[in-house]
């Protein structure tokens, strides 16, 4: 029961925050109204002018968010006719109608701006009463409607309430803009983390497909060449194909994981410690690979060793495409300047074909050592073949 009560209290309040009007009619019809029909079960009854003036005082009300300015000012023009007039005898409205005036003025405009109204305002109430007669002399010790103390005391006070209610919107407003600027900014980066992430699982399976495809590739060839001449070893061929094949859907349902799942779901990264993978790869499609590894690699952040195996991989799958099965030189150093990863390889056979690539591996190198703000130097070497170069600075990295 008390939550449907809530709830329904929570509706109402949301409805009537859509819809402020109603609450300035109920503001200032109700106020008039009440004060209308107490004035009259007076005895004797007041004269129907008498009723109207009264009512007049906070009829204005109903307007005090748009024009508050105005309001208070009609507040004090009917405030002041009604004290000159004196249409009830021994009634009188003191300061009780204009501090409504005086609060929503102070809340909707700048202090100065403000005060620049509210202090006129009370200085023609406190000359209205005192002049019909019925202010007394200030006395700071009073606080009764009818002297000049009075009125400058309950003004004082509604303008401080105003003021703080004013300076409770402005700040909830200046957190809610806030709100909305990191809701927007963290947006910005979900989305930017997505495209990030998105580039680098693209350059991830590139680099896998691209790499067991072209071992593939040239293992299949030279499979072919020896099928008819020698079949077992075909079949040896045929089954390394069959075991790079099954080595790259592994690597690729790892990768595709990160999408469907999360990292922690997608198995572990290579790392500088699966360079042997790379190494047997190589060997399989026919490569002579001369490798020298520095075994203090091992301890390094798991961020480089994903690239720098991925470096590796790419270059070694050039290697493969371009030149075939060749004689090739893999360095892998740690020392002051950091983590120095070099591929060479001979010059290719004049009958080797080339396999067809997508031209992103090398890109694919360079930016991977960009995001270390290393160095990469690539190209052919003097007497033939190609040489990959690329120096990955450790400081900052984690």
């Amino acid at each position: 029961m008390t939550t449907y009560m809530t709830a329904g209290v929570r509706r109402a309040r949301g409805w009537l925050t859509g819809r402020p009007w109603l609450t300035d009619l109920a503001l200032g019809g109700g106020l008039t109204t009440f004060d209308v029909v107490t004035l009259s079960a007076r005895t004797p009854t007041p004269s129907a002018a008498g009723l109207a003036l009264w009512g007049l005082q906070t009829v204005p009300l109903f307007w005090r968010r748009r024009r508050p300015r105005l309001v208070l000012t009609a507040m004090t023009v009917a405030f002041a006719i009604f004290e000159v007039a004196d249409p009830v005898p021994g009634k009188t409205p003191g300061p009780y109608f204009l501090i409504f005036g005086v609060f929503a003025l102070a809340r909707r405009t700048s202090a100065r701006g403000s005060l620049a109204w509210v202090l006129p305002s009370l200085a023609v109430a406190v000359a209205t009463d005192a002049l019909s007669g019925r202010s007394g002399p200030p006395r700071l010790d009073s606080l009764e409607p009818t002297t000049a103390t009075a009125f400058v005391a309950y003004f004082l006070v509604a303008w401080l309430l105003g003021y703080g209610a004013r300076r409770i919107d402005l700040d909830a407003r200046r957190l809610r803009d806030l709100n909305d600027r990191l809701r927007a900014q963290q947006e910005i980066n979900a989305r930017q983390a997505v495209v990030t992430e998105r580039a680098r699982i693209a350059r991830d399976l590139h680099d896998v497909v691209a790499h067991h495809v072209s071992a593939i590739a040239v293992q299949a060839r030279s499979t072919e060449e020896v099928l008819q001449d020698d079949p077992r070893l075909g079949r040896r061929g045929v089954a390394r194909i069959a075991e790079t094949a099954d080595t790259a859907l592994v690597e690729m349902r790892r990768i595709l994981g990160l999408l469907a799942a999360g990292p922690e779901d997608a198995g572990p990264e290579p790392s500088l410690r699966h360079v042997d993978r790379l190494i047997e790869a190589a060997e399989a499609a026919g490569c002579r690979v001369t490798a020298a590894l520095d075994p203090s690699t091992d301890a390094l952040p798991a961020a480089i060793q994903v690239s720098a195996y991925r470096i590796l991989q790419e270059a070694l799958t050039n290697v493969f495409r371009h030149a075939g099965p060749v004689g090739v030189r893999v360095a892998v150093r740690l020392g002051d300047g950091g983590l120095t990863i070099e591929v060479e390889n001979g010059p290719a056979a004049a009958d080797h074909r080339s396999v067809p690539g997508s031209g992103r591996g090398l890109l694919g190198i360079r930016e991977r050592v960009t995001a270390f703000d290393g160095t990469l130097h690539a190209g052919p070497r003097p007497h033939g073949g190609w040489r990959v170069h690329a120096a990955l600075p450790l400081q900052g990295v984690r």
